[in-house]
């Protein structure tokens, strides 16, 4: 069974190349594979790598077909979908470039594909830390803790095979993208998500596969993770109106609590409970916070573990706010105000 790999990337030159190897190392038959890398207009000295590859890899009886695309929107779901109406492959594996795979993660996807039937397989995201610092340690434990992300299997692992609700690197059947369609080029982020929704709309079942795992880079500095997250909660609105429901009770928590703690900022000053209320709340917040930050000792060291009380705040703050100034932009113009989704910063 031929399967083509697509990839979307935009200054990814941190991670590109470890990425391009892990996926070349395959335990699957390199003559039957062949690799689609869509970039988005790189200008960090990802296209001179990409360029490097295909001229050793761009073909050949013996090995992978290579192929560059040009993605000149830049953002990600315009990438995949210039990608995979081109890839020739039976089965489409999507990857990301801030990511690396095991040998066996194409061949246990796709024997999984085949095995149950199901519209869409996918592994687990094993968060990894960007470098050796604190706070690149801090953030992947942030980023795949239970307390950082919620109950999301895909992150946090599964035992047995799961049905989920939404996986981000997949393997499907090329013929699902026919029945389904590409992906929403609107959403910058969760295009993944409202895909998802649309697949299961649609009958097809989406299952998590324990033996498979993939190494997720997660962001190195405050910064950038605060920006993600922002990004991450601005765009939930707008798959919510797009499938009509949210996806999951989670998606609430974050801005919920935000806009619990603006609404008591406010009344404290003109009713005496909401000021008890308001230093209630904040306090048993920080007191989860340092709890598992206190807790993360036992596989982070201090220097790390001293970080997480200002990554898990940074985390639900950035993507409650993006989350309600996304609702606020839908009151004040229905029609969707947006961000320009070309100029925003999504490399990692």
């Amino acid at each position: 069974m031929r399967v083509s790999v697509v990839v979307p990337c935009r200054n990814e030159a941190r991670h590109i190349r470890a990425c391009l190897d892990s996926i070349l190392a395959t335990d699957y038959p390199l003559d039957q594979l062949e690799i689609l890398v869509a970039d988005g207009a790189s200008d960090d000295g990802t296209r001179e790598i990409l360029n490097e590859f295909q001229s050793a890899h761009g073909g050949g009886e013996s090995g992978p077909v290579f192929r560059i695309l040009d993605n000149p929107r830049r953002i990600t779901p315009c990438g995949l979908n210039a990608a995979i109406p081109a890839a020739r492959g039976d089965v489409i594996v999507r990857m990301d470039a801030h990511a690396t795979y095991p040998p066996d993660y194409i061949p246990v996807l796709v024997s999984a594909l085949e095995e149950t039937g199901v519209a869409i397989v996918g592994a687990r995201i094993e968060t990894v830390p960007a470098d050796d610092g604190a706070v690149a340690r801090a953030i992947a434990t942030g980023m795949s803790h239970p307390f950082g992300v919620g109950p999301s299997r895909f992150r946090i692992g599964t035992a047995e095979r799961r049905l989920v609700d939404h996986l981000p690197f997949f393997a499907c059947r090329s013929e699902l993208f026919r029945q389904a369609g590409l992906f929403d080029e609107e959403l910058v982020r969760n295009q993944d998500g409202e895909f998802s929704s649309r697949v299961r709309r649609a009958g097809g079942e989406i299952m998590l596969i324990p033996n498979a795992v993939a190494s997720y880079f997660a962001r190195d500095s405050i910064r950038r993770l605060g920006r993600t997250l922002f990004q991450y909660g601005y765009y939930k609105p707008l798959t919510a109106r797009k499938i009509g429901r949210v996806m999951t009770a989670r998606q609430l928590v974050p801005p919920l609590f935000v806009l619990a703690l603006a609404t008591l900022s406010v009344l404290q000053f003109f009713w005496v409970p909401a000021a008890v209320s308001l230093a209630a709340c904040i306090g048993l917040y920080l007191l989860a916070v340092l709890a598992f930050s206190v807790l993360s000792l036992r596989s982070l060291p201090a220097r790390a573990a001293a970080v997480l009380p200002v990554v898990f705040p940074v985390m639900h703050l950035c993507y409650g706010y993006g989350y309600l100034k996304r609702l606020v932009e839908f009151a004040v113009r229905p029609s969707g105000a947006t961000m320009d989704a070309v100029s925003m910063p999504l490399s990692r």
